[in-house]
């Protein structure tokens, strides 16, 4: 079932880390619903990024909820340390957990709400025995690493079968969407469904970020008005 609303998540990967306090307080003012933190270990993806102490950080200076997402091949030695940190939301990869049920019900049973992911190349069928314990479902729609990527046009057809899933399965997941996300497409991805749209740059590169936030939002809550009053869905055949 699709969320009430469309929600925006800034990726704090796009911003200036120097000023991080004043960044996270200039979206969140912005009207920012999620805060994405990108945690990323150099070995699962060729990058590296934050840890435990910078969401214990981000947790002090705002009250929005923490989307963090672990691009990490041992993501469940790291659970705790995250949740106690401040994660409200945990989302792990397919490919790093070959236990995946058990990593979910690890996330969940500490308090925070279990999301799973997977990259481009990995196809959505993955999630099809976990998709009914996930409380997201996040769609990458470039190959995870680096902030400021394009967004792979295949991948619309890869979140609409998303979508497909969660509505067939009546699961509760919302449908997230990260990688080359802007205001320019944000209408054809929520076109295919996405219920949250991860965006880095598109934001942190722009001089007024209500501005850039209302309008993502305002695109796609306009689409999502024409999907309901026409049923068009980009990619669903």
């Amino acid at each position: 079932m699709a969320l009430s609303r469309l929600m925006i998540a800034p990726s704090i990967l796009s911003a200036d880390f120097a000023h991080l306090a004043d960044e996270v307080s200039r979206v969140e003012r912005g009207g920012a619903d999620l805060l994405h933190v990108d945690v990323m270990d150099g070995h699962f993806v060729p990058n590296l990024t934050v840890g435990p102490p910078i969401v214990e950080a981000l947790r002090k200076v705002t009250k929005l909820p923490l989307d963090v997402h672990l691009m990490m091949t041992n993501p469940e030695a790291f659970i705790k340390e995250f949740v106690d940190a401040g994660a409200d939301y945990l989302t792990v990869h397919v490919e790093t957990c070959p236990h995946l049920h058990r990593t979910v019900q690890a996330i969940k049973e500490l308090g925070a709400k279990a999301g799973v992911t997977l990259n481009p190349a990995t196809p959505i069928s993955t999630l099809e025995a976990i998709i009914s314990d996930a409380d997201l479902l996040l769609v990458m729609s470039v190959n995870p690493g680096f902030g400021g990527q394009q967004f792979i046009p295949s991948s619309l057809q890869k979140i609409s079968l998303a979508r497909q899933l969660i509505d067939r399965t009546q699961s509760h997941a919302a449908l997230e969407v990260d990688g080359g996300v802007k205001v320019e497409n944000a209408a054809q991805i929520v076109q295919a469904g996405a219920d949250i749209l991860v965006s880095g740059s598109a934001i942190f590169s722009t001089p007024d970020y209500g501005a850039t936030i209302n309008a993502m939002r305002q695109a796609g809550e306009s689409m999502r008005k024409e999907v309901r009053r026409t049923g068009a869905v980009a990619g669903r055949r």
